[in-house]
């Protein structure tokens, strides 16, 4: 075994583990809600416009602060986890993590890009059902990292109701 921290596992290496992480949990996060925003601008202005929404929908410059502001939390979350020591539950974790933001990916190339509200809608349920496994086994690993889920699982539902609305309101879509 080396003297040289660097290569025996000391402190160096375990912050470049975790820099590594943010950068990976970051990129992908920022990968995402990049791609999900050139779903979504394509049809927001015509397609979009011409739904029939209920009366609680947000006006449309209400989503991206919102989703700006979840994607910051998620990646914060999933960085805490990556930091925590090796287990069972933190692999868990991160694996629900990665599920829930391909299903989060999803979402507006179905809604938006492909014009399928109905197929968006089973989306979302999954991506709900894979947040909230996430936050109960990241629960074990962080408790913080948990928490700040809340919102988003907070926010997937009113989406859910605006999405199921939608659907209900435009059946031939």
């Amino acid at each position: 075994m080396s003297d040289d921290p660097q290569i025996s596992g000391g402190a160096p290496r375990a912050r470049w583990s975790s820099a590594l992480g943010f950068v990976a949990i970051g990129g992908a996060t920022a990968a995402v809600a990049y791609a999900g925003a050139r779903a979504t601008s394509h049809s927001v202005d015509d397609w979009y416009a011409g739904l029939r929404k209920p009366s609680f929908t947000p006006p449309n410059a209400v989503f991206a602060p919102v989703w700006s502001g979840l994607y910051v939390l998620m990646a914060w979350s999933a960085w805490r986890v990556w930091k925590a020591p090796p287990s069972r539950a933190r692999r868990r974790s991160l694996a629900l993590w990665g599920t829930q933001l391909l299903l989060n990916a999803a979402w507006s190339p179905l809604f938006f890009g492909l014009k399928r509200p109905r197929s968006a809608l089973v989306d979302l349920a999954l991506l709900g059902t894979a947040v909230g496994a996430y936050a109960w086994t990241a629960r074990k690993v962080d408790k913080s990292a948990a928490m700040v889920m809340v919102p988003y699982l907070g926010w997937l539902g009113f989406a859910g109701l605006l999405n199921e609305e939608i659907v209900r309101r435009n059946p031939l879509h």
